[in-house]
């Protein structure tokens, strides 16, 4: 399932990528530019605007929830999606485009030489050349996962 969030909720569409989710974010405010990428892209609409949510002619979600945390779980729950932690990080956080695996030679220059000398696996977006590797932040969305009452 492919999803376009509207702009509202831009700290939830980076955290359904991290997840591994196929995740657009619509950040302008163009109600027609959102539902026509919608449309052509084949994607469900994430949104809090209750007017659009309201719309029978578009595959939409109402998020209700105010707070980040509340706002992951419900969207989880309630499209009852289940979390592969294999396709963990496996998404540009900022393009949402799927990382490709990357010599550590290659990063030598790109990433902080503590970084270099401690990791030995690293993956980029081919998109916009964004480095990630398996830092603390990883510990720290499960962490967050589990607060929320998710399982991995």
């Amino acid at each position: 399932m492919k999803f376009i969030l509207s702009r509202e909720l831009g700290r939830l569409a980076k955290w359904l990528r991290i997840l591994g989710l196929d995740t657009a974010y619509f950040n302008r405010d163009n109600t027609n530019a959102l539902i026509i990428q919608a449309l052509r892209d084949d994607r469900l609409i994430i949104t809090r605007n209750r007017r659009l949510a309201g719309s029978s002619r578009l595959k939409t979600f109402l998020v209700t929830s105010e707070k980040l945390n509340d706002q992951l779980l419900e969207v989880l729950k309630g499209l009852k999606l289940s979390i592969n932690s294999d396709m963990m990080f496996s998404r540009c956080i900022i393009c949402n485009i799927n990382l490709e695996k990357v010599d550590k030679e290659k990063v030598k220059d790109k990433v902080p030489e503590y970084v270099f000398n401690t990791q030995d696996n690293f993956i980029a977006c081919p998109e916009c050349r964004r480095i990630y590797w398996s830092g603390t932040h990883w510990g720290n969305v499960a962490q967050t996962l589990k607060e929320i009452g998710v399982a991995l």
